[in-house]
């Protein structure tokens, strides 16, 4: 279980960024929420206590149990279901044993893990309709569990991190070009549809989303506040910034004029009170976290390791540009957290578990 490693191996380059962004994420949230700053520094601990102990067990025995980890996640999925709390409409949570957690996120790492092993088991197998149908069947579930619940952002990010480890593993450029000649117009359609007047493709509050972004100046007193007044705050911080937990009174968080400015719209109180520099610092450790990601998964002793580095740097890069986007308005809202930066104890612990991971992943490396 426990092997020999040696210290020079150790990658405490990836340890610092993701130390340094998770410490700015609990200064933040404590401005935005400050009787929440001390549950994020304690899921901040026992996040970095997880990822020190996970660093140095052998990846390879995780995925020996992979079916387990499938099986597991759906368990857990189905219990949002079936005993979830209701939670501002959306129900995706569960009590267990005292304990509150989103599965949601837990199910990005498992599915990582899980998909990990059994592409590596069938690679050879990778560009066959078999194995391609089996791979969206089985994802389809947990999927549609995530989906009901409802959320569809983590939807959409199950479906990135997929898409990322099957080209990583060695998905056919054949394929790759042949869905995304169906899925490209596929999406415009799907578009197009969803804008209509009564339609059931998606709920009505989406539908608002979207026409929101497409339109802010039509719903600016409505859909489109929160999103408007984000765009507002970050601009408003100037290159400095307004200050941590400072008390201005033209400050938009400080008005409330961002409703859940500690998860959603954390970025927003970032932009407002440390400037461009601090909005800046926290794209820069972004980008050095999926890019060390990415130089552990080119050095990996197998193709699961691989897999999963990349799929940790997908995971944390792509969902941190969602978060940035729909603060900046590139994106409808769609309310996803920002890696290691918003308020969420299972987003946290779960993001440093699949930082142990890859850590472990560094560890075994091949040598040149």
């Amino acid at each position: 279980m426990f092997r020999q490693y040696k210290l020079r191996d150790y990658d405490f380059k990836l340890i610092l960024y993701v130390v340094a962004l998770s410490v700015i994420g609990v200064l933040a949230v404590g401005s935005a929420k400050s009787d929440l700053m001390d549950r994020q520094f304690i899921g901040m601990c026992a996040g970095i206590a997880a990822m020190l102990l996970l660093s140095f067990i052998d990846y390879s025995l995780i995925l020996y149990f992979y079916w387990f980890l499938y099986i597991g996640n759906i368990l857990l999925l189905l219990s949002v279901t079936f005993f979830g709390l209701n939670i501002g409409g959306a129900q995706r949570w569960v009590n267990i044993l005292g304990i509150q957690f989103q599965p949601s996120e837990t199910a990005k790492i498992l599915l990582i893990l899980f998909y990990a092993q059994f592409i590596m088991k069938y690679r050879e197998k990778l560009n066959t309709v078999r194995f391609l149908g089996v791979s969206l069947f089985l994802l389809a579930i947990p999927l549609l569990l995530v989906y009901l619940q409802p959320d569809l952002s983590t939807s959409i990010m199950i479906v990135i991190i997929f898409c990322t480890m099957t080209f990583v593993a060695g998905l056919s450029y054949k394929i790759v070009t042949g869905v995304l000649a169906i899925s490209v117009p596929s999406v415009i359609i799907f578009f197009v549809l969803a804008l209509q007047p009564e339609q059931s493709i998606i709920k009505g509050y989406q539908a608002q989303r979207i026409l929101a972004w497409l339109q802010p100046e039509k719903y600016a007193d409505s859909t489109a506040y929160q999103q408007l007044n984000s765009i507002t705050a970050i601009g408003s911080g100037q290159l400095w910034g307004k200050g941590l937990n400072n008390n201005v009174i033209a400050s938009v968080k400080n008005g409330n004029f961002i409703s859940e400015p500690q998860t959603d719209f954390i970025y927003a109180v970032i932009g407002e009170e440390l400037g461009f520099a601090g909005a800046f610092a926290v794209i820069a450790l972004v980008i050095l976290i999926a890019l060390e990601c990415l130089l552990i998964a080119r050095s990996a002793k197998d193709l699961a390791g691989s897999i999963i580095a990349c799929g940790v740097a997908a995971l944390i890069g792509f969902q941190s540009f969602m978060n940035m986007a729909v603060a900046t308005g590139l994106l409808p809202n769609t309310g996803i957290p920002f890696p290691f930066v918003s308020y969420g104890l299972t987003s946290l612990v779960s993001l440093y578990i699949a930082i142990g991971i890859v850590l472990n992943i560094r560890l075994q490396a091949k040598k040149y």
